[in-house]
C-alpha cells in the first residue's frame, strides 16, 4: 500500500518522468520556513548566497527537518522502496526581475552515478509559476536515458557548466505550477528548464537532489551520504551526520568537504570551473 502518492500518481511518474503537485505542508509553514532561510541569508551572507547554495541541509537545521518530511519520505519511498539516502540539496532563488534561467537539461548527466533512477522533490517555498521561472518537464524524456549536453557556461544559467541540451522540442512541455508547500517529483534523467524570473517578487525552491536506493553508488568521486531510512549499506561511503542546530560548527565544517566533493563531480572532465 502507498504512503502518500496514488497509483495513478505512481504511474504517471513512471510513464511521463516526473508527477506534480504534491501537498507537502501548509503555505503558512512554508512560509515561515522561507523567513527562516531569509534570517540565515542576512545573518550569515557568506553562507548563503547566489554561488553557494549546495547542501544547506547539512548547516542548517530547518533545511534538515525538510529533507526529514514524513510526506517527502512517503512519496520518495512510494517511487524507489523504503532504502533511502540522500546525496545532496540545492537551493534554487530567483531575485525578482531577474535574468537568471535554467537551460534545458538532465539532472544525471554530471551527477557520476552508476544508476540513474533516482527521483528529486522540488519543494516551493513561494509561489511557482509562469510569471516567475516555474520549473517545465519534457514528458516522458526520461525514457530516452542520457542525451549530449553542451556546456556553454552562460552568465545568466544558474546551472554549474551552464550545460543545455540542444535542439530541444518544447511544444509538448508541462509547466509545473506550484504553490508554497506544494512539491513536485522528478526523475533524474527527465529533461527540464526553467524561464527567468519576470515578476516583482523572488521564486524560492529548494530541491533534494536525489534521494537513492542503496544499490546506486558514487563512481566518480568520494561516496558521501546522509542515511535517511532503511539500510543504506554501499561499499566505501561515508556517512553524513545531521545538524544539531542552525549554523552548527560540524556541519559547516562537513558541508564544506562535501560542497568541494561536489564540485569535483560536477566539473569531473569541464574545460573550467564557476565558483558554484
Amino acid at each position: 500500500m502507498n504512503k502518500v502518492l496514488t497509483p495513478e500518481q505512481v504511474e504517471y511518474y513512471h510513464e511521463y518522468g516526473f508527477v506534480s503537485p504534491i501537498d507537502v505542508m501548509s503555505a503558512s509553514e512554508a512560509n515561515q520556513y522561507r523567513l527562516k532561510l531569509e534570517e540565515i541569508e542576512r545573518s550569515f551572507p557568506e553562507e548563503v548566497h547566489a554561488k553557494n547554495r549546495n547542501n544547506a541541509h547539512l548547516s542548517l537545521s530547518f533545511l534538515d527537518e525538510i529533507v526529514h518530511n514524513p510526506v517527502i519520505l512517503g512519496a520518495v519511498e512510494d517511487l524507489i522502496g523504503p532504502d533511502i539516502s540522500l546525496w545532496g540539496t540545492v537551493l534554487f532563488i530567483k531575485e525578482a526581475a531577474s535574468a537568471g534561467y535554467v537551460s534545458w537539461h538532465q539532472d544525471a548527466t554530471y551527477m557520476g552515478m552508476n544508476n540513474n533512477n533516482f527521483v528529486t522533490p522540488w519543494l516551493a517555498l513561494t509561489p511557482s509559476n509562469r510569471s516567475n521561472g516555474c520549473m517545465s518537464m519534457l514528458p516522458g524524456s526520461h525514457k530516452k536515458k542520457i542525451v549530449p549536453h553542451e556546456d556553454t557556461y552562460d552568465d545568466d544559467n544558474i546551472l554549474t557548466r551552464g550545460q543545455v541540451v540542444k535542439d530541444i522540442d518544447a511544444s509538448n512541455a508541462v509547466d509545473l505550477i506550484l504553490e508554497p508547500g506544494q512539491m513536485s517529483l522528478h526523475h533524474g534523467e527527465i529533461v527540464h528548464g526553467s524561464q527567468p524570473n519576470n515578476s516583482d517578487k523572488r521564486r524560492i525552491g529548494f530541491a533534494m537532489q536525489s534521494y537513492m536506493s542503496p544499490d546506486i553508488e558514487q563512481i566518480v568521486a568520494k561516496n558521501y551520504w546522509m542515511p535517511i531510512q532503511g539500510d543504506n549499506k554501499r561499499v566505501d561511503s561515508i556517512d553524513l551526520g545531521r545538524p544539531k542546530f542552525d549554523m552548527d560548527p560540524q556541519g559547516v565544517s562537513t558541508r564544506r568537504m562535501v560542497n568541494k566533493n561536489f564540485a569535483d563531480i560536477l566539473y569531473h572532465g569541464a574545460d573550467q570551473r564557476r565558483e558554484y
